[in-house]
């Protein structure tokens, strides 16, 4: 008999595998550190990855432990570390590295990888900041667009001298007065109106169009869809045609809102069933009013006077010339009280984009939410048309464009659509007064000159980026 060997080195046996079982002592598998900080399995060095894994006979090769591995040395060690924890940044931030032949560690390694990855929050406070340079965008446009339209007429003023204007009468003495004897009266009397009452109009009908596009789920929904425009054209053609002597702004105005608010409660009794109103019999609904109000007007059209033909094919282009602080009076509170309440729904469209049955899940009232929702466009959408009659696309393409900028979420979309309405309108009516000398084009005409080609460019970017619609 050979003598039995004093140290297990000098076996010439080479000792076993573990089995592939639960370690019956602590001492038998890798120990994670209690400090985040730290790299251990089962030494004292925090950065010596080969002590304790899978350990052999004292003394033993630790790459004889593991087929087919080799014993790192220690930048290789490092390196494992350093990959290990995705190129930490400091000492504080390092996780347990895989080692070779250890799957526990690797799954270890894989959860501190998911718990502590910093892009979400990285990318949130990008998008964050991103939103807070276009909402201050946007609020640059809107003041420097509104010196300008104010500017713009047959008395002549400078964006400078308008600026001037508005802080004198605040109490402020900065800036030019302007220089023409008539044109501060101008700017109070005339140009200030328009601009207030366009900025107004432009947030209306814009925070109109996102909310029916919210709550349809149609990106083709704008206030059109549901007969405000054509019910409101209707009352006042009905007030210029049948009021005779009494026909003034005022009548004409009140006329327009009550046959708007008359047809949105029509279209949404009709399209009402069993105590729900489905979305495609509320804008099939809406298509068939729209048809319906468009052969009445025909018929004013046809039995009107001549000024009467006239003054109703005017109205139903769109103008804000006409405006007055009396008009502006009446437009804001309207205005303000319908993007209020559309903010504070912004919520649960975002939740009702989810579908219907996960938004009823989620605690939502689906019909109830449908109904304030065509109340408050109703509100918005005659509001604007009554006083500058119809003006198209700034409810349909200004909600896209937002989208583009800062996508689908309501939190955001309702208000920053209100401020690029407003911009959109004002560069628009600054088109109608500039492009043609001493001539006030039609408002609705411009919008839906560009608006039609835009929209069509929307579409083929839309298609050419999902590669078709099914």
């Amino acid at each position: 008999m050979s003598p039995t060997p004093e140290h297990p080195q000098d076996s010439p046996v080479p000792h076993p595998d573990p089995p592939a079982q639960a370690p019956e002592s602590p001492t038998d598998s890798p120990q994670r550190s209690a400090s985040p900080g730290s790299i251990t399995n089962g030494s004292s060095n925090p950065l010596d990855v080969t002590a304790g894994a899978n350990p052999g006979p004292a003394g033993a090769d630790p790459a004889s432990s593991v087929p087919g591995a080799h014993a790192p040395d220690t930048a290789d060690a490092q390196r494992v570390a350093r990959q290990g924890t995705g190129a930490c940044t400091s000492a504080g931030d390092a996780r347990t590295a895989p080692l070779p032949g250890d799957s526990s560690n690797v799954v270890l390694a894989e959860q501190d990888s998911m718990l502590g990855d910093p892009g979400p929050v990285t990318r949130g406070r990008r998008t964050l900041s991103r939103t807070t340079l276009i909402f201050a965008a946007a609020l640059l446009a809107l003041v420097v667009l509104a010196l300008i339209s104010a500017a713009v007429g047959q008395v002549p003023t400078t964006p400078a001298e308008v600026a001037g204007s508005f802080f004198h009468r605040i109490g402020l003495d900065w800036g030019p007065m302007p220089a023409h004897p008539a044109g501060d009266v101008t700017l109070w009397e005339v140009r200030f109106p328009r601009v207030v009452l366009a900025i107004l109009v432009g947030a209306a009908l814009a925070t109109a169009g996102a909310l029916l596009q919210g709550v349809f789920a149609n990106p083709l929904a704008e206030p059109g869809v549901i007969g405000v425009s054509a019910g409101a054209a209707v009352g006042a053609g009905a007030v210029i045609v049948f009021g005779g002597a009494f026909v003034a702004a005022w009548s004409v105005a009140a006329g327009a809102f009550a046959a708007g608010l008359i047809t949105t409660l029509l279209v949404y009794v009709l399209s009402r069933s069993n105590g729900r109103t489905e979305v495609v019999t509320l804008v099939l609904t809406g298509v068939a009013i729209n048809a319906f109000a468009g052969g009445l007007i025909s018929f004013l059209l046809f039995t009107a006077s001549p000024a009467a033909r006239d003054q109703i094919v005017f109205w139903q282009l769109g103008s804000l010339n006409g405006s007055t602080w009396q008009s502006v009076g009446v437009v804001a509170p309207l205005t303000a009280i319908g993007v209020l309440a559309a903010i504070v729904l912004s919520g649960k469209l975002d939740l009702l984009a989810l579908g219907e049955s996960a938004a009823r899940h989620l605690g939502v009232d689906v019909e109830r939410l449908r109904r304030n929702v065509i109340v408050i466009v109703a509100i918005l959408a005659t509001a604007g048309v009554s006083f500058t009659g119809i003006i198209l696309f700034v409810g349909l393409i200004v909600p896209h464009l937002v989208r583009m900028l800062v996508g689908p979420g309501h939190r955001v979309l309702i208000p920053l659509s209100a401020i690029l309405g407003a911009v959109v309108l004002l560069a628009a009516d600054i088109g109608a007064r500039a492009l043609v000398h001493n001539a006030d084009l039609p408002l609705g005409m411009l919008t839906s000159l560009v608006g039609g080609p835009f929209f069509f460019w929307l579409l083929r970017r839309t298609r050419a980026r999902s590669g078709g619609w099914a």
